[in-house]
């Protein structure tokens, strides 16, 4: 039985490969969010295609022939062969969206790609496509090619990636789609002025903001993480956060049940009262109750290995904003 499905998996052209690769991958199409691809999956990938390209395994020409398969999804007819062509289709495509997320770790590989057109075809075709399974991968791509990757970043910018990925990851249905769609624009985002700019005038804080009030949970921590992030390295933006209202918001999301993402807003929270009279205001006014609030969430933590960070945050932030004084006793004006 085992020599049965090894000869099963030995597809004979690359179409069978890309559909295979997705085979473990498929239940990611409903509400559950997909695991990572595995090692054992990345190499069976890897020598599969290997060995059906043959004359042409070079990674510029798997790239090629993936873009291929991609453009065919994208224009082929769902004609008289009915659903079943049409979910063969959608198989290779999945699978030559992970296979190029695969290769374009490799920063070079990336700017191949952008050099061959693969990101504009991944942005026309892929976010916009029918099957969440194919946007989610291809918001994948995009991200695996803009990590530390200024050309690449800048090349997604001008072509208008980040509004569509912002649009994405504040509502489309396939919860999976959000979470990659908002990791892409982490990546055009984070260090790259140009992108913080675009991330600026999209108002990508409201989307952050009700990225965290979603009943996603990957998509709240992704959502206040970068919030967090962006915060601690731009604190020149904190008044434009302010004026949203956030610390309220921010607040109302600790009074929720209890989770890990909490210490990423109790971090935020801090950013925001840090040399900040406006922020600081905030916190303090007596309809939030914020002060008895940290005093219990600190107490209700204290002991757990894994909160001591959160709990830190609520001493730092009860200390800032009803002491007077930072945690190292330094003075800060009310």
């Amino acid at each position: 039985m085992a020599e049965d499905q090894r000869n099963r998996r030995h597809p004979q052209n690359l179409q069978g490969v890309l559909r295979l690769a997705v085979e473990a991958g498929s239940a990611a199409d409903g509400p559950a969010l997909p695991e990572p691809m595995s090692e054992e999956r990345k190499e069976w990938l890897k020598g599969a295609l290997a060995e059906v390209a043959k004359g042409q395994n070079s990674e510029v020409e798997q790239m090629k022939e993936c873009m291929r398969v991609v453009l065919r999804d994208g224009g082929c007819e769902r004609g008289r062969e009915g659903e079943e062509e049409g979910e063969d289709e959608e198989g290779e495509t999945e699978g030559a969206l992970e296979f190029l997320s695969e290769l374009c770790e490799n920063l070079d590989n990336a700017r191949d790609l952008m050099t061959l057109g693969g990101l504009d075809l991944c942005m026309s075709q892929c976010l916009n496509h029918p099957q969440g399974s194919v946007r989610w991968r291809g918001a994948q791509l995009i991200a695996s090619c803009a990590q530390n990757m200024p050309e690449v970043q800048c090349h997604l910018l001008s072509k208008g990636a980040l509004p569509k990925l912002l649009q994405l990851t504040d509502s489309d249905p396939h919860p999976t789609v959000r979470v990659k769609a908002l990791y892409a624009v982490s990546c055009l985002v984070r260090e790259q002025e140009v992108g913080l700019r675009a991330f600026l005038s999209h108002d990508g804080f409201s989307v952050l903001m009700r990225g965290m009030q979603s009943d996603n949970e990957k998509l709240r921590t992704k959502s206040s993480f970068l919030l967090l992030n962006l915060l601690t390295v731009h604190p020149e933006h904190k008044d434009t956060v302010l004026s949203m209202g956030m610390v309220q918001q921010l607040v109302s999301i600790l009074r929720t049940p209890h989770s890990s993402f909490h210490e990423h807003v109790l971090g935020a929270l801090c950013c925001l009262v840090e040399d900040s009279p406006l922020g600081l205001r905030d916190c303090q006014s007596p309809t939030l109750g914020l002060e008895e609030m940290l005093n219990q969430r600190a107490e209700d933590l204290q002991g757990r290995e894994e909160c001591q960070e959160e709990v830190e945050f609520c001493k730092r932030l009860r200390s800032v904003c009803f002491c007077g004084r930072q945690p190292d006793d330094s003075g800060m004006d009310r």
